[in-house]
C-alpha cells in the first residue's frame, strides 16, 4: 500500500475494533523500524517498547486498563475532561470519587477484551533523557512528551501504511506502578502509552478535523485567522 503524506495522516484514525487477522512479528518489526526515525530532544531516543505476547500478561494489562477506563468515564459522565488542569493551570486533585469510579462497571468492548487485541505495545520513556524545559512553571508540565509521542504517532502511521491501524491510549498510565512491576520496567522509566495494533474492521478514508484558519492566527493569539487573506 502506498499513500502520500496527506492520505496517510487523514486515515490514521483511532482504531479500536479489529478483525481476527494476526499481526506478525515481521510486521511489528517493520513498523518499529519506521517509527524509530521520530525526533527526540538531543536525539536521545529514550523510548523502550515492550511487545506483549504472553496471554497471561495481556489479561493482567486488560484488568488494569479496565480500572483506568472506569476512572476516565466517571469524569466524562460528570462533564469533565479527565484529570485536566482546569482553574489554576495545575491538577488540583480528584474531581470525582475515584474509589467509587473504580468499583462501578462501565462496559466497553475495547477495554473489556483488550487481551484479545492482535498486538499490544507498551511504550516507556527514560525520564533522565527528557529535556523538560517547562519544569518549574506554574502550570502542568507538557514539554517532555515531545521526546516520546512523535515516536508513538510514527508507530500508528507505519501501521496504517501497511494496511493495519491502531490507537494510542494513555489511560493505562493511571496504573503505572502496577504496569512497571508486571513488565519489569527499570525505575528510571515511565509509562508513556499503550499502543494497540491490528487490522481495522472498518477503515477511515478521511478524518474530520478543524480547518487551518480555525486554529491559526497571525502575529498574536487572537489575531487575524491565518489563511483568511488567501480566500479573498
Amino acid at each position: 500500500m502506498h499513500m502520500n503524506l496527506k492520505e496517510l495522516t487523514s486515515s490514521c484514525a483511532a482504531y479500536r475494533t479489529y478483525t481476527d487477522r494476526v499481526v506478525t512479528d515481521d510486521e511489528l518489526y517493520r513498523i518499529l523500524d519506521v517509527a524509530r526515525f521520530a525526533p527526540s530532544g538531543g536525539n536521545r531516543q529514550g523510548w523502550r517498547v515492550v511487545v506483549i505476547k504472553d496471554q497471561a500478561i495481556k489479561e493482567k494489562v486488560r484488568d488494569l486498563y479496565v480500572v483506568s477506563w472506569r476512572e476516565y468515564m466517571a469524569h466524562v459522565e460528570a462533564g469533565l475532561v479527565p484529570f485536566a488542569p482546569i482553574s489554576d493551570r495545575n491538577w488540583s486533585g480528584p474531581a470525582v470519587d475515584l474509589e467509587a469510579a473504580r468499583s462501578k462497571e462501565r462496559p466497553f468492548d475495547f477495554a473489556d477484551h483488550l487481551d484479545r487485541a492482535p498486538a499490544l505495545l507498551a511504550v516507556f520513556v527514560e525520564l533522565s533523557k527528557l529535556a523538560v524545559l517547562d519544569n518549574g512553571l506554574d502550570r502542568q508540565s507538557i514539554v517532555g512528551g515531545a521526546s516520546v509521542y512523535p515516536f508513538c504517532y510514527n508507530i500508528l502511521l507505519a501501521a496504517v501504511e501497511i494496511g493495519l491501524g491502531g490507537v494510542m491510549t494513555t489511560a493505562l498510565c493511571r496504573e503505572e506502578p502496577a504496569v512497571m512491576s508486571l513488565l519489569g520496567a527499570d525505575p528510571g522509566f515511565a509509562l508513556a502509552a499503550l499502543l494497540v495494533i491490528g487490522e481495522p474492521v472498518k477503515r477511515v478514508s478521511r478524518l474530520s478535523r478543524r480547518p487551518v484558519d480555525d486554529f491559526s492566527r497571525v502575529d498574536s493569539f487572537n489575531g487575524v485567522p491565518f489563511g483568511a487573506e488567501l480566500d479573498s
